[in-house]
């Protein structure tokens, strides 16, 4: 029946329709999307967040997040601001917390929000890993704040710089004059050198 198909394609669409068949059959809960992949430890109910883009608002799936840990107010970690770079009138700066749970990068974020230049900077990119001990696991997330790709290569910054348990804002406000490719580049860069102070 399949002859002369792809055989890569069939098992891609046959996995598809398993991962997709096992996800409606776990009834989760409504109006969640989940951009999460199973780990396989036998019982099936670990899960890690991958670096998906999330194309609802950060701050609602953060709420999701933390939604399901204990209601214990923690404290606010304190906020490290890095040294701000400027190239052709675009300035970006980051900002450090130490966070050990989702709901410590809420409050962070959330506080950060609180300052107008912050809030009303052109793009906000974050990223943040938390390493869980039980799991021996991460727990990291991005966003790119509509900075194309960017949450994502700030979160493969952390990785290979092995941070952990951070939370790493980076804010753009935007000059009038396109950057380019090297936006990227002090997007990291900030972001290096406030993981390295």
């Amino acid at each position: 029946q399949n002859l002369g198909e792809s055989i890569l394609y069939l098992w891609v669409e046959k996995i598809r329709e398993v991962l997709v068949e096992k996800a409606q059959s776990s009834d989760p809960e409504p109006d969640i999307k989940k951009t999460s992949e199973e780990i396989d430890e036998g019982d099936g109910d670990d899960f890690v967040l991958d670096c998906q883009p999330i194309h609802e608002d950060p701050i609602k799936m953060l709420n999701y997040l933390t939604s399901e840990s204990q209601e214990v107010d923690e404290e606010l970690p304190p906020i490290h601001h890095g040294k701000p770079i400027t190239d052709r009138r675009s300035t970006f700066q980051a900002h450090l917390a130490p966070v050990v749970t989702p709901r410590q990068v809420k409050r962070v974020l959330e506080k950060l929000y609180e300052n107008k230049k912050i809030a009303s900077a052109s793009h906000n990119i974050y990223a943040y890993r938390i390493y869980c001990e039980d799991k021996q696991t991460f727990l990291q997330d991005c966003e790119d704040d509509g900075e194309t790709a960017a949450g994502g290569r700030l979160l493969h910054l952390m990785q290979i710089l092995n941070a952990h348990n951070v939370l790493v804002v980076v804010s753009r406000w935007y000059g009038g004059i396109l950057l380019g490719p090297d936006r990227f580049k002090h997007i990291n860069n900030c972001a290096r050198n406030v993981l390295v102070e």
